[in-house]
């Protein structure tokens, strides 16, 4: 387990060695051959990583070979840094002119040749450790596994027998399922079998469920044949064929499946299948591919009409894509079926009651479960026939992860999943580890530094940064590892479940750690940090090699002068959040922090000047300032940022550097708040320019985007601009649109919507309106905006209708209308005068009801 990134590290090295980025900054330093020979070195590395990182857990003399060779990874990773931030000096130089004296005070200790020659010697250094340690590898006996053949962990087969008595707190979930299962269907296409999914985390009871479900007397009367398959492993057709036929009551005719081919197969089960009503239940589904899912289905269309499939996944995509959209997600279970099952597999029956102390502490165990059937029953049987106090507090002090647990127990359910992920995949996971339990995480404004730390994988062809981010949350969320997901327009927000949040300390410990008073040390080999307690940073030993340090929203903040006054020591930072800290300004050394990728003061409400050495970090790609409320003044020359991608400030500076960030040619997402001015964006061009956000801007009268200057404009939200005119905001006049979001929010002036807007028709996605208090009407011209796929409205009392045209809107899946008195009272579902204009759409949510309108 203590090295489990090393592949992923590798990997990235090796991707980012051979890109044209890089391969373009080594030529400019003069450096490219020195890294072609590093590039071989890494791959031959590489090679056989997948096999040591299985090995490494038997083998201690292994683990400290990979703990030496993640080290050099490491420099490795350092001197490229290097090299990029080199190129973004020189090219900051050419833009600006070398002759200028700032410029050149700034510049004057670089000297190219110089530095060639101390990168190609590092270049050497490092190759020649490479070579060193790789020279070892053959005493290990390591050899060379494609990722795709990786061992991974596979649960055990499962059978259909459970008694009623097991089960505990599933009698809703049985009763939801069983009225999917016998819920009569039209048949479409064709189809004469259905499915039915069931999705949920590892642990939570997906199995028992279906086997609760599958032995109730109901489901004998419909589906003359019942059929239980545990597919868990490699979805081959061949190998399901077989289960298939094994579970049918007739497989004792059918000879010795195995030795019987494909075709002779697929004949035998037809034949087994043919005008059959039978429920098939396939449990541990992880197939993706829908070519060998639809092959299968094929198959199984021989049976009667009626027939269904029921499955059972952790992966929400494959319980799309299985029944067509549709699916059941169980959730965990109440606290009180919780504390249930526990007692039951912690006491003989009713002994529980003559010890009234150990139920007491049982209630903080069962917590720690978070609802999760499987590890209650993994805890209160770990505790079954111990009455020592001491022995239960045990239990409830330590991290789940710490206790003794069998093949069977929930940290290999959950690890299992783990296990399955993409290599880059579990280091974006792992960043998760700097934030406490319970946290609301938030992706607007790219809050969070995956990008930063270089811990995404290489974007395909036309793929974005925040394409790639949604890509990782997306698969994350498909396995329930994130759960109260919700999209937001532009932004998600999401927590972790309790045991997936011990799961991801576990994975990353020794290179990510929270620091609290219960984990204060920190070890040399960290290089991510996150402090929850202020009083720790003044006695914390920071490592020189540190890159993260992180204050999560919700602590204190940071309020050590010391620690400000040492920043400069950590050379290789490439993430500082300083939220919630209480400083007045920031040392000029900041400057010396040319590594550094993403800075955060947001809500540093004391903070009034910025040093302009912050303007010398060429490398940043994220700077944050926001709710900054008192910052006089901005720093200057902030367009020498070359690389920023995203920039959020709050200022008091009435004269706004226009100029400046027009300098920002990089810039994807602009976000101002509390400017005190009339007017902005007088011809602010900005090419890549996709989000841009306004906030609390309360003199701010006219906004004017060029849509020719910023035609990349994908997301923009107004709020608390209450002497903002919206009618002039977009000259949308020869320019291709692209808007797709647009949030109005806390606009007095707004009684209808702008007639701009109608320029979006063939782009806008989705509209969010709320605490417009003198919105009257939504024009009728709105209905023809048919990309349209998400509408919320809240907090808008003066309105009262909608437009007739809203069947036209044929994309929108959900509309949302939220204290809305007299509007709602109209688009009550099944009553109201508006609700056959908005029945066809997928989800209404009328005054936080959530309706259903159509079964998909």
């Amino acid at each position: 387990m203590a090295e489990s990134f090393i592949f992923s590290i590798a990997e990235s090295l090796v991707g980012k060695l051979v890109s044209q980025a890089f391969e373009r900054a080594s030529r400019v330093v003069g450096v490219y051959n020195d890294m072609l020979g590093l590039k071989d070195t890494l791959s031959f590395v590489k090679a056989v990583l997948l096999d040591a990182e299985q090995k490494q857990e038997q083998n201690h003399q292994l683990r400290e070979w990979l703990k030496q060779l993640k080290c050099v990874f490491y420099d490795a990773e350092d001197l490229m840094d290097e090299v990029e931030c080199e190129v973004a000096r020189r090219d900051l130089i050419k833009k600006h002119g070398s002759t200028k004296r700032k410029v050149c005070r700034f510049f004057s200790s670089s000297n190219p040749v110089a530095f060639r020659c101390r990168i190609a010697y590092q270049i050497k250094e490092i190759k020649d450790k490479l070579d060193k340690v790789a020279a070892d590898r053959n005493k290990f006996g390591l050899e060379v596994i494609p990722f795709e053949r990786r061992v991974v962990h596979k649960r055990e087969m499962t059978h259909s027998y459970v008694s009623d008595l097991d089960v505990i707190g599933r009698d809703d979930d049985k009763k939801h399922i069983l009225d999917l299962l016998l819920k009569k269907i039209n048949e479409v296409d064709g189809k004469s079998v259905s499915v039915v999914s069931i999705v949920g985390l590892g642990g939570l009871g997906k199995t028992a469920l279906a086997k609760y479900v599958f032995n109730d007397n109901t489901i004998d009367g419909v589906f003359p044949l019942k059929l239980w398959v545990c597919v868990s492993d490699e979805f081959d057709l061949k190998q399901i064929m077989i289960k298939i036929l094994n579970s049918a009551p007739t497989s004792t005719n059918l000879g010795k499946l195995e030795d019987l081919d494909v075709e002779q197969l697929q004949k035998h089960l037809r034949d087994v299948l043919a005008d059959k009503k039978f429920l098939l239940v396939m449990d541990d589904v992880w197939n993706k591919d829908r070519v060998k899912w639809e092959e299968l289905r094929n198959l199984l269309q021989v049976g009667a009409h009626g027939s269904k499939v029921l499955v059972t996944t952790r992966n929400r995509l494959i319980g799309s894509m299985m029944s067509n959209g549709s699916f059941y997600s169980l959730e965990g279970l109440s606290h009180q079926d919780s504390m249930s099952l526990f007692l039951k597999w912690a006491f003989r029956q009713g002994v529980e009651k003559n010890h009234p102390q150990l139920v007491e502490i049982g209630e903080d165990i069962v917590r720690k479960c978070g609802g999760l059937p499987l590890a209650l029953r993994t805890l209160g049987s770990s505790l079954f026939l111990k009455f020592d106090v001491k022995e239960w507090e045990f239990v409830r002090d330590n991290e789940i992860w710490n206790l003794d647990q069998k093949e069977s127990d929930v940290l290999p359910a959950l690890k299992f999943s783990y296990d399955q992920l993409p290599s880059y995949l579990k280091r974006f996971f792992a960043l998760f580890s700097l934030y406490p339990k319970d946290y609301i995480f938030n992706t607007s404004f790219g809050t969070l530094p995956w990008e930063a730390l270089g811990l995404l994988p290489l974007p395909n062809a036309g793929q974005t940064v925040d394409d790639l981010i949604r890509e990782c949350l997306w698969e994350l969320q498909s396995i329930s590892f994130l759960e109260e997901f919700v999209d937001r327009g532009g932004f998600n927000t999401f927590k972790l479940h309790d045991l997936v949040h011990d799961l991801v300390i576990y994975v990353a410990k020794d290179e990510f750690q929270c620091v609290n008073s219960r984990n204060s040390h920190i070890p040399e080999s960290i290089r991510h940090l996150s402090f929850m307690e202020n009083e720790l940073l003044d006695k914390a030993s920071i490592p020189t090699g540190v890159r993260t340090i992180v204050f999560p929203q919700g602590g204190e903040g940071a309020n050590s002068e010391r620690f400000l006054n040492t920043i400069s020591t950590y050379k290789y930072l490439r993430v500082l959040d300083l939220s919630f800290s209480k400083y007045e300004t920031l040392p000029h050394a900041i400057g010396k922090l040319k590594h550094l990728r993403f800075l955060s003061l947001e809500d540093n409400y004391y903070l009034q000047k910025l040093p302009d050495s912050l303007c010398e970090l060429q490398s940043l790609q994220t700077l944050i300032f926001d709710e900054c409320v008192d910052l006089q003044t901005l720093p200057k020359r902030l367009g020498n940022l070359i690389n920023l991608r995203q920039l959020r400030i709050t200022t008091k500076q009435s004269d706004f550097p226009e100029k400046e960030i027009s300098k920002l040619t990089s810039l994807e997402l602009l976000a101002v708040s509390g400017a005190p001015v009339e007017s902005l964006f007088q011809g602010l061009e900005l090419a890549n320019l996709k989000a841009l956000y306004l906030r609390g801007c309360l003199s701010l009268k006219s906004l004017q985007l060029d849509a020719q200057h910023i035609p990349n404009l994908e997301s923009l939200s107004i709020a608390w601009c209450p002497e903002l005119e919206l009618s002039n905001v977009l000259d949308d006049q020869n320019s291709k649109l692209r808007l797709k979001s647009l949030t109005l929010f806390n606009l007095r002036k707004l009684v209808t919507l702008p007639q701009w807007l109608q320029g979006y028709s063939y782009s806008l996605k989705s509209l969010f309106i709320m605490h417009c208090s003198n919105l009257e009407e939504l024009p009728e011209w709105l209905t023809t905006m048919t990309y349209l796929n998400k509408i919320v409205i809240k907090n808008c009392p003066e309105l009262i209708s909608l437009p007739d045209g809203m069947h036209n809107l044929i994309n929108l899946e959900r509309l949302q209308i939220i204290n809305c008195p007299e509007l709602c009272k109209r688009c009550k579902p099944h009553e109201g005068q508006y609700w056959p204009l908005i029945s066809h759409i997928k989800y209404v949510i009328i005054d936080d009801e959530s309706i259903i309108s159509m079964e998909h």
